[in-house]
């Protein structure tokens, strides 16, 4: 799993959960799905905001792709086209808060608030978003209680006797909304709601309950969306995470003397190269897509800065890993942009056990690990670089 921020405000804690949603759609692919037209309208009443906007998640980012102004009793409606029959996550973002929808073609939805966007908004017209509405206000209200629990500790004027209540109200409560989280995502497991709420976290939880342990209950809804949504893109993110939590669990066996996490993986000639090979040198472990197709110039600064340390008197070197699907795809990127370090993939995209190992969340991602084998920097580009490598290599 990644690492999680402590929710400090109740404003925070919205906006946390909205970034941990690009982690719900990380391994989100392209779907050759039918795709039919969606509308959502309603009416938001109780406040001076006058602008309502829709978010799109993607894979790396979330991208605002509409807005519109409310009529004056509080109305509005988007239609959105060419959406898969897959629901995949939404956002509506209204007076700085937002409500996730999972939205499939065809939907018609109505969502809506009075007063309180996320704690009293309503939503039908989806199933799925009906069902992820009923976890969401529940968690967040219990957050926003936490908060509330959290900022009465700052007052000067309290007891010993006072603190003490505090915190078992807070421990009550962090609880609770643990044991709500775990009975929703079984209950559910079989819904991309459940998929959700796998990945919120609260205060101070860097993993849902156990920490690796966890990979039950990710196996629990993956299992289960393998029978109800075997196309969903998400059902792939699930099976990465696992893959990412039982490396994490064997990752002990799996380190070198050399205090680094050992890889071997094929080039594009088939032949089995291991990171520990290159001992004695510093080596940049470089994480990148052909498929995605944003590295390509990151690739050309780095064969310059390749070039410009051939000869330096502590060699340097480049272990690319390529999380990829497509081999063809990616030897042609390797020769059409002829890069002259070790190219190697297992061709498993998002499922690759090197993103396990290393807990890469993002792609470009990279390692400068030095002639000892310590990994002394992490995604270093540029100049940066340079400079590192510098100090390195003399």
């Amino acid at each position: 799993m990644r690492n999680f921020s402590i929710f400090v405000s109740v404003k925070r804690n919205v906006m946390n959960r909205q970034t941990l949603a690009i982690s719900f759609v990380s391994a989100l692919v392209l779907c050759g799905c039918q795709s039919s037209t969606v509308k959502i309208s309603g009416r938001f009443v109780g406040s001076e905001a006058k602008n309502i906007y829709l978010e799109e998640t993607s894979p790396l980012k979330q991208e605002v792709i509409d807005s519109t102004q409310l009529a004056p009793d509080g109305s509005y409606a988007f239609q959105l086209k060419g959406v898969s029959e897959t629901p995949l996550l939404y956002n509506l973002i209204y007076n700085g808060e937002r409500i996730p929808l999972l939205i499939a073609g065809g939907d018609r939805l109505n969502v809506g608030s009075v007063g309180s966007v996320v704690r009293n908004y309503t939503v039908s017209g989806s199933r799925e978003s009906e069902l992820l509405r009923t976890f969401y206000q529940a968690f967040v209200s219990g957050a926003q209680r936490l908060d509330d629990i959290a900022g009465e500790f700052g007052r000067q004027e309290l007891s010993d006797e006072d603190r003490q209540r505090l915190t078992r109200e807070y421990t009550d409560e962090y609880y609770r909304i643990r044991r709500e989280q775990l009975r929703f995502i079984i209950e559910n497991k079989a819904s991309l709601a459940a998929v959700y709420a796998l990945y919120q976290r609260l205060p101070g939880d860097t993993y849902l309950f156990n920490g690796d342990s966890d990979v039950v209950y990710f196996r629990t809804v993956a299992e289960a969306l393998e029978q109800s949504y075997p196309e969903s893109p998400y059902l792939q993110a699930l099976l990465a995470e696992i893959a990412r939590m039982d490396a994490r669990i064997s990752l002990t066996s799996q380190i070198t003397e050399a205090s680094y996490p050992d890889l071997e993986l094929p080039d594009i000639y088939g032949k089995k190269i291991r990171l520990s090979s290159l001992t004695g040198k510093v080596v940049l472990l470089d994480f990148w897509s052909a498929e995605m197709g944003s590295s390509n110039a990151l690739n050309a600064d780095l064969k310059e800065i390749y070039a410009k340390y051939a000869d330096a008197p502590v060699g340097f070197e480049v272990y690319q890993v390529a999380i990829d699907t497509s081999k063809p795809l990616w030897i042609t990127a390797v020769q059409e942009q002829q890069l002259p370090w070790i190219s190697v993939s297992d061709l498993r995209g998002r499922n690759s056990m090197a993103l396990g190992l290393y807990n890469v969340q993002r792609i470009p991602a990279n390692f400068l690990i030095d002639k000892e084998g310590t990994i002394v920097a992490k995604d270093i580009y540029g100049k940066s670089l340079e400079a590192k490598l510098d100090e390195l290599t003399r």
